[in-house]
């Protein structure tokens, strides 16, 4: 796990949540001073590099090395005319990181010729304010300071590039993401989804409760079924629910003196939710909807319905099972200690 904080130094995590290094960012230019804030960062598709994106107009991507302690050296840096203002890494892009700039352009740094390449501007050079990728990686989305929120597909060799204007939210979406719908939040203290084409799917209101401020960020889980959105001394958790074919509030996490969230991070499996907050606090949480024992030799847990992670408690090795078509797992066998047979209502694992 990285973590990034005001003073521009990034701390590298364990597993087990203990901090094995850490280094400092490097202003744009050399001799300067640093004055600038990281505004995004994110892992490439293996994790062996990690993108930082700065207000000094600049993209960094380092290389990480395979051991803790390794020097931390850049590979790549993309130069531009504006601050960068947010920044993902599809997943399928292993070469390609996108970020957004406050000119209102979104732009591709392509790792292999070391250039940056324009995806689309906003006509009216709205500042980007968010950027969120697809499940699949093949595509994006950026929200943009006049509420509109645009969608860019990636040239998967049957069809060419493509943009276009999703949606005009009711406020700034500074809190976007994207899985099995698309979630959008502001300050209007609502939380909208919309479907693939635009259309408002759910829209939960909270502009009625005094305890609820603008909303800041949002994150869906590995598998798309669930979204936290953050706000002041709290996030919360909306999950969708198969069977009635809906998305339902799952639960809110109140956190007296938490302040703002100000970003999360989720563990590729789905089974921790990391959250960072105004204050330079970060917090872990277990994220699994249940966890039970099996035949005292296996631990199930579920970290979503189409997604459970079995582990052999000794000598503690894990296997992810997953439906890649989304269907509800209901039942896990195991023979011989050997042989995982997972069913759904259409499937076999």
């Amino acid at each position: 796990m990285a973590v990034v904080t005001g003073d521009r130094i990034v701390h590298l995590y364990d597993d087990n949540g203990e901090r094995r290094d850490k280094f400092s960012t490097k202003p744009a230019d050399p001799n300067g001073n640093k004055n600038y804030v990281v505004r995004g960062m994110a892992f490439s598709p293996d994790s062996s590099k990690l993108a930082i994106g700065q207000s000094d107009n600049i993209v960094f991507v380092y290389k990480l090395g395979s051991e803790w302690g390794e020097k931390k050296s850049i590979c790549n840096k993309f130069h531009q005319s504006s601050a960068i203002t947010c920044l993902c890494w599809p997943h399928e892009q292993a070469h390609e990181v996108v970020f957004g700039l406050a000119e209102g352009k979104v732009k591709v740094g392509q790792l292999r010729s070391n250039k940056p390449a324009t995806l689309y501007a906003h006509p009216d050079h709205s500042y980007v304010v968010s950027l969120t990728s697809s499940l699949n990686g093949r595509a994006i989305l950026s929200g943009h300071l006049d509420g509109s929120i645009y969608r860019f597909f990636f040239d998967d060799g049957t069809a060419g590039a493509t943009h276009s204007k999703l949606a005009q939210h009711g406020c700034v979406a500074y809190a976007l993401a994207w899985g099995e719908a698309i979630c959008a939040a502001g300050s209007d203290c609502k939380v909208v989804f919309y479907n693939a084409d635009g259309g408002v799917v759910q829209n939960f209101d909270y502009s009625g409760d005094d305890e609820v401020r603008e909303f800041t960020c949002a994150s869906f889980n590995p598998s798309g079924e669930t979204v936290v959105v953050g706000s002041f001394n709290r996030y919360y958790v909306f999950s969708y629910n198969m069977h009635r074919q809906q998305w339902e509030e799952a639960g809110v996490k109140v956190i007296d003196n938490l302040y703002t969230v100000t970003a999360f991070g989720w563990k590729p499996d789905g089974s921790r939710l990391s959250v960072g907050s105004l204050c330079g606090a970060v917090d872990v949480f277990d994220a699994c909807i249940r966890r039970h024992m099996y035949k005292g030799k296996f631990e199930f847990t579920y970290v979503s319905n189409s997604q459970v992670i079995v582990k052999r408690l000794q000598p503690g090795t894990r296997i992810v099972l997953k439906s890649h078509f989304g269907y509800e797992i209901t039942k896990i066998d195991i023979y011989d200690d050997q042989y995982l047979v997972a069913h759904t209502g259409e499937t076999l694992l």
